[in-house]
């Protein structure tokens, strides 16, 4: 297993478990087999185990797997205040307090704000006095390094992680998100200011394995080094220095031992121009099966009425290349929950955005085609109800 460092030089695997995917039965996690698998990870030298609060039951089967083997003291275990949940400073401890409670412990190595996709996120648990029950509880030791995950859009990470001197923080990051989301730009930014990264959805949840396109897949059995494509993925993300850690959401043996084998040889900088090659052509394949040419470079961005072009497009594309619902859900969490709308609707056609995009998109009328497609009456109903519930 390989490591890197966090800002206060200790080390964390370069591979860490995403506990969100617990091997489960029926409907209740199989805490024998999770236990099996994760303390597998554990003897290969995984020291890094990320839950939350709503992931179902996570944080009492990590919790229970941590007691029962005694490794509490020899792992780093990250999970998350629902900040959407919290209207009082009162409701920051209780949530914090059950966590401790169900993670059997008395502190946490990495606490994060749960899915800030709005700055307004932030400024709203500041209001309820979050800065000043940090400081007090990392000064008793209860907390260790306070973080965020975030989903939405470059502009809004970076003000974010600019708003408060944070230990570390949790991106979406893969060779199909390297221009959206927080991105590459986000990646190195959060780099400069020493703020150490920790990487989810390498793989898209596994899509970027289990959904590639045939040409895809066969530019990868073409490889000569016989790499697998979740291989491909993880070794470009720890091809590069800024990535500190990459959650796996692992639930099989077989998954913990190939990941571990990855993670034990991977280093920074490995990647050759072959390599970068072959990627790129995969990359190539499955933007084929785009709906709209959009590379998320950004041109036609500030919209003056506030749309989030590249978003939308990214979220469209996601229906045709996974499936609709998948495309729908990362609009609602990266647009639809924002304070201020980025709606395509809200489009008003004055061609600003067309003049500047070098694919030469026909911008206003796929955002139209986008909005019917990734917001019809149900979507819009339901979105306008958790907005106003998030954003109060």
């Amino acid at each position: 297993m390989q490591y890197r460092k966090n800002r206060n030089d200790m080390p964390i695997s370069i591979l860490g478990y995403g506990c969100m995917r617990f091997s489960r039965s029926g409907s209740s996690i199989d805490l024998d087999k999770a236990e099996k698998e994760l303390m597998r990870a554990y003897k290969l030298g995984v020291n890094y185990y990320d839950t939350a609060y709503i992931y179902p039951g996570s944080e009492v089967a990590l919790g229970e797997i941590v007691n029962r083997n005694h490794i509490r003291d020899k792992i780093q275990i990250a999970t998350k205040l629902p900040q959407y949940l919290v209207t009082s400073r009162g409701a920051i401890d209780k949530y914090f307090n059950e966590e401790l409670q169900r993670l059997k412990t008395d502190y946490i190595d990495y606490y994060l704000m749960h899915m800030l996709t709005d700055l307004k996120a932030w400024e709203n648990l500041q209001k309820h006095g979050i800065e000043d029950w940090i400081k007090e509880n990392k000064a008793s030791g209860r907390i260790r390094n306070v973080g965020f995950s975030f989903h939405g859009n470059t502009e809004m990470f970076l003000k974010i992680l600019n708003a408060y001197d944070w230990d570390f923080c949790q991106i979406q990051y893969n060779y199909m998100d390297e221009f959206s989301q927080a991105g590459r730009d986000g990646l190195k930014a959060a780099a400069a200011k020493g703020i150490p990264v920790i990487i989810m959805e390498p793989l898209r949840g596994g899509k970027l394995v289990t959904m590639l396109p045939e040409k895809a897949k066969k530019l990868i059995a073409e490889d000569p080094k016989r790499r697998s494509a979740a291989e491909l993925g993880l070794r470009w993300l720890w091809d590069q220095p800024e990535v500190i850690c990459v959650l796996s959401g692992m639930n099989s043996i077989e998954m913990v031992e190939e990941n571990c084998r990855i993670a034990s040889s991977a280093y920074a900088g490995e990647l050759t121009a072959e390599d970068r090659t072959l990627i790129e052509g995969v990359k190539a394949a499955i933007n084929e099966k785009l709906l709209v040419p959009c590379t998320g470079c950004g041109y036609c961005m500030p919209c003056p009425k506030g749309v989030d072009i590249p978003g939308a497009f990214r979220c469209y594309n996601e229906m045709s290349m996974e499936s609709k619902s998948t495309g729908r859900h990362e609009y609602f969490q990266v647009i639809g929950l924002r304070k201020q709308p980025a709606f395509p609707s809200q489009c008003v056609g004055c061609g600003r955005c067309e003049s500047h995009c070098p694919q030469h998109i026909k911008i206003i009328q796929e955002l139209k085609n986008a909005d019917k497609a990734l917001r019809p009456l149900h979507y819009k109903l339901a979105m306008e109800v958790a907005r106003r519930f998030v954003t109060r």
